[in-house]
């Protein structure tokens, strides 16, 4: 097989990653100026840092339809799916920009919108990663995860920088023009790409297609006795409860509440976090082929919850950038493997569930979000903080213990290289 000869480039030979990459990183940026734009926005119209955590919240809660996408995908293509999906976000954020425009957007009217964006916006990455996984060589997979992990870590710094100051300049309604423009081109740019063809079933029902409720079935059935698997679900989850939230949904709080700054601090400290979760995606997707994925997901995601930690003691937004960096470095050090375990240590035919069961794991990010904002305000941020990266780091410990001979030996399948 002809290699690109420079090695971190070689997915880009193929023809679906040239088309997905550009479309993904169209996806990546809305999304992070619309978090950004919307959060602020509830947070400065009603002072609520509850508000501010339900819609957060609102966010995410389609996570417990994700595994339906999944299969979806696996029964009509990813690609597919990802067109329609994306359509949902360009058609909510051309009716927020006209809410805008006419004068009658209000915190309410954001929340319904949040809401319907949440039944769909969790599956979008699991999608994504499908979509790899179903068009990349596997040994590529690596280098390709690493390098698509870049469209989310580039639109954080863009996309909150761009944002922030959009939305200081020209107001929401022109800051919404970019997030509709942005949607709409990653839709024609997934369009450009190669389609996938179902993976074909391989069992006796093969002949007659099985429901959709039995593929999910059988979905989770395969994780639940896969024990890497398992495992790796089981670690998603705790860090979606407890190391997501104080990374993204709460720094609206840290900003204005800690550090009393403006959104343009705010805009800081997510290209902070994203540039070290950049710098960690570059240098995977030139060395990913010799890491050994079980054992680099356990490190890293303890070193994000050290980092973490630190952050939230911190009074100092200066300060508390620089420790962003660290920690958005040790997150995608211990996510991009984490990912690829799943696609490369998995059957074919059920690539599209498994990714889907993981945005399942999102679904963590709910009671995380809403007990933070109670324990906020009777014991305030860096104890909650450090509560929550106690009890990360206590139940990342207990899965490496518990899953040692699946995620830690170096005979692991994990651990392959």
């Amino acid at each position: 097989m002809q290699t690109s000869p420079v090695p971190a480039l070689a997915p880009f030979r193929i023809r679906s990653f040239r088309y997905q990459w550009p479309a993904d990183l169209a996806t990546s940026w809305a999304f992070e100026m619309e978090t950004l734009i919307l959060g602020w926005y509830v947070l400065v119209e009603t002072g609520s840092v509850f508000l501010l955590t339900v819609f957060a919240s609102l966010q995410h809660i389609g996570t417990l339809i994700a595994p339906m996408f999944g299969v979806m995908g696996d029964r009509v293509g990813h690609r597919n799916v990802l067109c329609a999906m994306r359509a949902v976000y360009a058609t909510c954020a051309i009716v927020v920009m006209t809410f805008a425009f006419t004068g009658v957007l209000t915190p309410a009217h954001v929340l319904v919108i949040a809401a319907i964006m949440g039944l769909v916006r969790p599956s979008d990455i699991g999608m994504r990663a499908a979509l790899v996984g179903a068009t990349m060589p596997p040994d590529r997979l690596i280098g390709a995860m690493s390098i698509q992990r870049t469209t989310q870590d580039t639109a954080r710094i863009a996309g909150a920088l761009t944002g922030a100051g959009v939305v200081a300049m020209l107001g929401i309604g022109p800051a919404y023009a970019v997030v509709a423009c942005l949607y709409v081109t990653s839709i024609v740019l997934t369009l450009g790409g190669r389609g996938t063809r179902p993976a074909r079933r391989t069992d006796a029902n093969a002949v007659e297609r099985a429901s959709p409720w039995r593929d999910l079935r059988e979905g989770l059935a395969y994780v639940w006795t896969t024990p890497h698997l398992l495992a790796v679900m089981c670690l998603a989850f705790v860090l979606n409860m407890t190391a997501f939230p104080q990374f993204h949904g709460l720094l609206p709080y840290v900003a204005k509440e800690v550090y009393a700054a403006d959104q343009t601090w705010l805009g800081y400290m997510v290209a902070g976090a994203a540039f070290g979760a950049l710098l960690g995606a570059i240098v995977l997707s030139r060395y990913g082929g010799n890491v050994r994925a079980g054992r680099m997901t356990i490190v890293f995601c303890a070193g994000w919850y050290a980092m973490l930690m630190v952050f939230a003691q911190l009074q100092d937004p200066v300060a508390g950038i620089a420790v962003l960096i660290l920690a958005g470095c040790a997150q995608s050090l211990g996510q991009v493997p984490m990912v690829t375990l799943l696609l490369r240590n998995s059957d074919e035919q059920f690539r599209g569930r498994i990714m889907g069961i993981r945005m399942l794991a999102i679904y963590g990010n709910l009671p995380g979000l809403l007990l933070a904002g109670p324990l906020i305000t009777h014991y305030g941020y860096p104890v909650t903080g450090a509560l929550y990266c106690t009890f990360g780091l206590a139940f990342t410990a207990l899965i490496a213990v518990r899953w040692r001979s699946h995620l830690w030996r170096i005979d692991a399948p994990a651990n392959k290289r």
